[in-house]
């Protein structure tokens, strides 16, 4: 038996797509600092959020009528279709993802009210929230890898706050 099939025989098999995809970060970005990945993770996706929450949604008699127009915006579609996506992966850690939406959403809210009293808009600040993650995170990744590929870099970006959470899981000994 040569190197190489040893070398190929050492790779696990998984159970579940998410088990692979966590192997595969571990192996590409587990090296580095998990506390600045969480933070420029954080902060894309909050900058992300923000701005999807401040695209203007239409006024919808039904909801004027019922008197919640506020409470549906495009922010509510992309919090949907996150959690379900990551609920398809990993149920528990999609519902800790969820708690940390929550939290954004909340801060979100907070800096609508700033902006209605006259601070800076919500949108200005969530464009520069997300440019400086998207920024932080590229060089946290690019200290890891010599080369680091737009797909490597896009898979960060999307499974890395539940790849996170999952550290989390793992340090409390709780299963996802």
């Amino acid at each position: 038996m040569n190197k190489k099939d040893k070398k190929q025989r050492q790779i696990p098999t998984f159970d579940r797509p998410v088990d692979r995809y966590f192997y595969e970060m571990d192996q590409q970005f587990g090296q580095g600092s998990l506390i600045g990945y969480a933070v420029a993770l954080a902060l894309v996706f909050f900058g992300v959020m923000g701005l999807i929450w401040m695209i203007p949604f239409p006024k919808l008699v039904f909801l004027e009528n019922l008197q919640m127009q506020n409470f549906l915006n495009w922010g509510s579609f992309y919090i949907a279709i996150v959690i379900y996506l990551y609920l398809r992966l990993a149920p528990t850690l999609s519902y800790a993802m969820l708690f940390s939406i929550g939290i954004m959403s909340f801060l979100i809210v907070q800096l609508e009210y700033l902006e209605r009293a006259g601070g800076p808009a919500v949108w200005l600040l969530s464009l520069l929230l997300a440019l400086g993650g998207l920024v932080l995170s590229y060089f946290q990744a690019k200290k890891q890898l010599t080369t680091l590929s737009p797909a490597t870099f896009w898979r960060l970006l999307t499974i890395g706050p539940i790849w996170l959470w999952s550290k989390v899981f793992a340090s409390l000994k709780i299963k996802y």
